[in-house]
């Protein structure tokens, strides 16, 4: 017979065993039901460190517009007034630069070095929806303004002159011009291919020396070792504009943000590149846009713009902000980052 103490210590021991068994398996039931894997637990973890904030994505126009041919210009009063604002655009210093036959007001820069092709353009700041979207609020004056208003600030700011008077046979054919240009706009609607392109943002500032190479490799062939620009034969106007120095574009005109220069360089410089055929990369762009805005140029009085300052784009390149970055942020990036802080 075997010994019985022996047997009850075995069964002791089986039963001790079971019961660890059970409560190790109870345990482990309850832990996976409170507790996540540990592969959530990391792509919670991760998920809460993501960042919201997504860079604008550079715009292709899918259907873009497409600006009225002139040959159907009326051949009206109307019409007449309409072709006489397009060659104001065309040749805005023949008529008001220093120079000029009408009257002086300009540095001698035409509309179209900026609104390329007359305004119609794809992606080559075309008047597209000017019409279609004035009057309206701009945060930068804090008021809501009349398309009048839009032109007067090109003259004051990217022509660096004198608004024409709002009355006058030149603003009121502009205006024209301008409505015609966007007559197949439905008011309120900015259709595809409309201004320039939002580029996304480096992950780095913006480098002007980069630039640098760039603007003599690509552009100071039309634009001038010195950014002095081009004239035309006549020397009534600029072949090719000047892109800094006294003559050029003043730091109050839109294409002195580095997106905004940088949006309109990256589908249409060199000269014959377009959306379709660009020139240059957006690396190109950006760091182009640094080495160009980075050179000396007229200053405007802008202690009246944005009264609001919490309004101010993120490469507006003058304090005051509502955030910790520097004007050298502000002016060459990283954007990113502050994009991000505003919401942007």
């Amino acid at each position: 017979m075997k010994n019985p103490i022996g047997i009850i210590r075995l069964m002791k021991n089986t039963l001790i065993g079971l019961l660890v068994a059970l409560a190790c398996t109870f345990l482990l039931v309850i832990s996976l039901m409170i507790f996540p894997s540990l592969s959530e637990r990391t792509n919670r973890a991760t998920a809460a460190v993501t960042p919201l904030y997504k860079p604008p994505q550079a715009q292709v126009a899918k259907e873009p517009w497409t600006a009225p041919d002139t040959a159907t210009i009326p051949k009206t009063e109307q019409g007449d007034r309409i072709r006489y604002g397009r060659e104001l655009i065309v040749h805005t210093s023949e008529y008001l630069g220093p120079n000029g036959s009408v009257k002086a007001l300009s540095n001698g820069m035409n509309c179209q070095n900026c609104h390329l092709e007359a305004g119609s353009k794809i992606l080559g700041n075309n008047f597209a929806a000017v019409y279609s979207t004035y009057p309206k609020f701009r945060s930068r004056s804090g008021l809501t303004e009349s398309v009048i208003k839009r032109i007067s600030d090109c003259f004051e700011r990217s022509l660096n002159g004198v608004k024409p008077d709002s009355s006058s046979r030149e603003m009121q054919a502009m205006v024209a011009y301008m409505k015609w240009v966007g007559q197949n706009t439905p008011k309120g609607v900015r259709p595809e291919g409309t201004g320039l392109v939002k580029l996304a943002y480096l992950d780095r500032a913006a480098d002007p020396k980069a630039g640098e190479e760039i603007y003599a490799l690509k552009c100071a062939s039309c634009h001038g070792a010195n950014g002095e620009g081009v004239f035309n034969a006549n020397k009534t106007a600029y072949q090719f504009p000047p892109l800094w120095g006294k003559h050029s574009y003043n730091d109050g005109a839109g294409l002195y943000k580095l997106s905004s220069f940088a949006g309109y360089v990256v589908n249409n410089m060199p000269f014959g590149a377009s959306y379709k055929s660009r020139m240059l990369t957006e690396e190109e762009a950006w760091d182009l846009a640094a080495y160009v805005n980075a050179q000396p140029r007229p200053h405007k009085d802008q202690t009246a713009d944005w009264v609001d300052p919490s309004k101010k784009p993120i490469d507006f390149p003058f304090a005051p902000y509502t955030d910790s970055f520097t004007e050298q942020q502000h002016k060459f990036g990283p954007f990113a980052e502050i994009a991000k802080v505003h919401g942007k």
